[in-house]
């Protein structure tokens, strides 16, 4: 389990979230997508589940369409973790079709994301465009693809964070 009691405000207790884990890749396959069994991994490390875990192609209506689908068929999802698909090249979609779609934005996310980043990679991590938000009663996470971004995004933000987050959005 996670050790919370760190936080300024720790949560009184655990709770388990219901988590998504969406890998955006034209390449990937479930035996070589090592950045989403890592992420699962660690959620469930952490106490948490994963309800699904799919992968599709870098297609903006396609990730929209992931969204929709996770809402409507598996209402019991909390939060949704995709991985990949965040950087500036052509293929790279995943940011602007998340970005169009959030509710709400979490700024801070990609701040920070990048910001600790910097530390790893020096100055290459202003091409991440990590982001986060709500969409409905979803909460939404999206990280570069790399196994170092998934480990870095998922330890220092998204696990210490994931159970205070769901829970004001409920």
């Amino acid at each position: 389990m996670l050790d919370l009691s760190s936080q300024p405000h720790p949560d009184p207790i655990q709770v388990r979230i219901n988590c998504a884990i969406v890998t955006v890749s034209d390449t990937r396959t479930p035996d070589t997508d090592s950045s989403g069994a890592l992420i699962q991994q660690l959620l469930q490390s952490a106490g948490h589940t994963v309800g699904k875990y799919r992968i599709i192609p870098d297609e903006p209506t396609q990730i929209c369409a992931e969204l929709d689908s996770t809402i409507s068929m598996v209402p019991t999802i909390q939060a949704i973790v995709f991985n990949g698909g965040t950087g500036i090249s052509a293929r790279d979609t995943t940011y602007d079709a998340i970005a169009n779609v959030l509710t709400k934005t979490l700024p801070g996310f990609g701040e920070i994301f990048r910001c600790l980043s910097y530390q790893d990679i020096g100055s290459r991590a202003i091409a991440s465009r990590a982001i986060a938000g709500t969409y409905q009663h979803l909460l939404v996470f999206s990280l570069p693809g790399s196994r170092g971004a998934v480990q870095l995004g998922m330890e220092k933000l998204i696990l210490p964070e994931l159970i205070h987050l769901v829970t004001q959005l409920t």
